[in-house]
């Protein structure tokens, strides 16, 4: 099992690769390539989990994309693209990675907006992510209530 350090820099390039996939649309495997090539010479990487997250998005974008859109109460394209983005990437690892506790999720995530999202989007994200964990996991959800 990979580091924690890991993981997060996996989430990390999933992110940013997903954000560039929504402006250059290509293939999952275009786009695990490009990246694992770009970036090989950092030595954490779980890039096992960036291929899935990657390949479990652009697999399942429009459901994902409808889900996210019914949860935030707003249209896609009012969402900043790099906080749709960490939202993709959450909601595939909600869906896809039962073995990571939703809280562990969601707090990746949250943490990465803090980083790379807009001032308050940390607030936003936490919403919509509490949301789609109740879709995505609701007896987990149930168990930790």
């Amino acid at each position: 099992m990979m580091s924690p350090k890991a993981r997060h820099k996996a989430r990390t390039f999933a992110i940013q690769a997903l954000y560039q996939w929504h402006f250059n649309h290509c293939s999952a495997h275009e786009l695990v390539a490009e990246f694992q090539a770009r970036n090989d010479y950092h030595k954490y990487v779980d890039w096992e989990l960036f291929a899935e997250l990657i390949q479990s998005l652009i697999l399942h974008q429009e459901a994902i994309d409808e889900l996210i859109q019914t949860t935030a109460a707003r249209p896609l394209k009012e969402i900043n693209p790099m906080e749709l983005a960490i939202l993709r990437t959450a909601s595939a690892e909600l869906k896809q990675r039962l073995d990571v506790p939703y809280q562990v999720v969601l707090s990746e995530y949250v943490d990465l907006t803090q980083e790379f999202g807009a001032e308050s989007a940390h607030q936003f994200i936490n919403a919509v992510l509490e949301t789609l964990s109740k879709h995505y996991r609701p007896l987990e959800q149930k168990a930790s209530t």
